[in-house]
């Protein structure tokens, strides 16, 4: 009884369908109990073929599916049918051009196949000639006014293609003829947010709200819209209005928690991730979220226990894996910290990262050989970053290899000349080296890449004044990086200490003190102090000062 009845739908299927490109035929044969088979006519074996593949997708067996309908087609090519029902199998499998192959064979048989000609279209978009598919899309309109998927999707085609006054006239073509399309006005407002004309996608959002107002689609997007135009109470107010009529919306949940994020209400955050949490069918993406509130709010502790959840069922989510590691180095557990890191693999787009997150700890713990390591595996992943090759050269300078550090520098100020950053740093590693040419022609090259690179601006006058030359140059150069940053207490110093070698103690102290107390502890510019004391016939004050430089030192 099953059976028959699954027959009768198949057939019912296949007759309401309106089949009329299958010549019918007798099916004969054995099997169907008349005696010897025979051989079938090609449209017979269509309609078997047909058949089979109406059941496979019944079954959404698409495999079995597509040789049927293939076999069908070869069987009868000339039924229109069987070709629309081929096209999207291989439009579902990626086979955009088998897909449209069959569709143009359609419309070659059938020039007015409205269903023939839509799909075509898609499909041209789908494979990038959209030239081609609006010429359907207007084809199709000639062909049928009313139709309001090709208005539809002919307006967000234009919008693609960045043309909005045309996607926007051929969408106000589709509300003359309907002015109850809800479609016609939410589309409207897609195309003029898409452009950033977001007062216009404000306007015929509320106007498709006016004819559906509780329609999640159409809120989100208005919320969205908000959301780029920087009215983000306005859209927190959407998200909140769409949370009453769906409560379990995941979408919302999260667009409403990132936006408490940005606000710093991380309790608000929060408690939209956990309701995410329990209404998401995949709740990771949750929990990580949690996790990292956690950590913002300064408990490692929970924050760890979410990272953990989701790595029990996930153990090679590499950003978790991450974050986990970044726990434990919050919570100075340095050895879990590092093999957390150490578990990321060098496919991961979080290695380079993590390589630069155990050489930090490495470098905190004066590990440097293997923080070196680190860096230079991390090196091998992006041979030619720049901040990854600084940091090596910093490295190299902490552990006195300068010949190295310079190396590297010179590498990297070579592929990026222009870089005021770069120059800087290589200059600094020159001046170490007790190359002073070098060092002058480094900072010289900075200020003049970036004239507000206060750091240069003050590093070339400190080594004019330290070298005891150009010292009004050197005034001006410090005068230029103090404008920038007047309460820096090494700036200061340097001004000091020029007054210092033109032989001007009185306002050396004056300046030296005042770096004293902005720079604090540091014994270089006590020291310095301790010198224009002595100079200014202040020698206790300088032998305190001294024996203050020695104990910092």
């Amino acid at each position: 009884m099953y059976r028959s009845r699954s027959a009768a739908v198949v057939m019912l299927a296949f007759l309401a369908t309106g089949c009329a490109g299958l010549r019918h035929g007798t099916l004969l044969g054995r099997e169907a109990g008349f005696g010897p088979a025979v051989e079938l006519p090609p449209d017979a074996v269509a309609m078997g073929s047909f058949l089979k593949g109406e059941v496979a997708l019944t079954q959404n067996d698409m495999e079995t599916a597509l040789a049927a309908f293939q076999a069908a087609v070869r069987a009868d090519p000339d039924a229109p049918l069987l070709r629309l029902r081929l096209a999207p199998l291989y439009v579902r499998s990626g086979q955009l051009d088998r897909a449209l192959e069959q569709v143009d064979a359609v419309v070659k048989l059938e020039p007015t196949n409205l269903e023939a000609l839509g799909l075509q279209a898609g499909v041209l978009s789908a494979l990038g000639r959209d030239d081609e598919a609006v010429a359907t899309y207007e084809r199709v309109l000639k062909l049928d006014p009313e139709s309001q998927d090709a208005y539809l999707y002919l307006g967000a085609l234009y919008s693609k293609k960045g043309e909005t006054e045309k996607a926007v006239a051929t969408l106000k073509r589709l509300i003359a003829k309907n002015p109850s399309s809800i479609l016609g006005y939410y589309y409207l407002g897609r195309v003029h947010a898409a452009a950033r004309q977001l007062d216009k996608a404000e306007h015929y959002y509320l106007e498709a709200l006016k004819l559906n107002p509780q329609s999640e689609l159409i809120l989100t997007d208005l919320a969205l819209a908000y959301e780029l135009e920087g009215r983000t109470d306005k859209a927190i107010e959407l998200y909140q209005r769409i949370l009453t009529l769906n409560p379990n919306s995941v979408i919302v949940r999260r667009r409403l928690g990132g936006l408490y994020v940005g606000q710093k209400k991380l309790d608000e955050a929060l408690s939209q991730f956990q309701e995410m949490e329990k209404v998401d069918a995949d709740p990771r993406e949750a929990r990580t979220k949690i996790g990292l509130i956690y950590l913002e709010k300064g408990d490692p502790d929970r924050a760890a226990q979410e990272f953990d959840l989701v790595l029990a069922a996930e153990p090679q989510n590499w950003r978790v894996r991450y974050y986990l590691g970044s726990v434990y180095a919050e919570r100075k557990e340095i050895d879990r910290a590092l093999e957390e890191f150490g578990k990321i693999p060098a496919d991961s787009d979080f290695y380079v990262d993590a390589r630069i997150q155990r050489a930090y700890l490495m470098q905190k713990a004066e590990r440097l050989s293997d923080a070196v390591r680190e860096v230079e595996g991390a090196l091998k992943v992006k041979p030619d970053n720049a901040d990854l090759m600084s940091y090596l050269a910093s490295l190299y300078r902490e552990r006195k290899d300068l010949k190295s550090a310079i190396a590297l520098l010179e590498r990297v100020v070579e592929h990026n000349p222009d870089n005021d950053r770069y120059r800087f740093t290589l200059g600094a590693a020159y001046d170490e080296a007790k190359d002073n040419t070098r060092t002058i022609e480094q900072m010289k090259r900075a200020v003049e890449l970036n004239p507000k690179n206060a750091a240069a601006l003050n590093y070339l006058g400190y080594t004019y004044a330290e070298m005891g030359v150009q010292l009004e140059e050197a005034e001006r150069l410090i005068r230029r990086a103090l404008e920038i940053e007047p309460d820096d207490g090494f700036y200061v110093d340097s001004l000091g200490w020029v007054y210092y070698q033109r032989g001007d103690y009185g306002r050396a102290v004056e300046q030296l003190e005042r770096a004293v107390e902005l720079a604090g502890d540091d014994p270089t510019v006590a020291e310095h102090l301790g010198d224009a004391y002595e100079r200014a016939g202040k020698p206790r004050d300088a032998l305190r000062l001294y024996q203050d430089a020695l104990a910092r030192a």
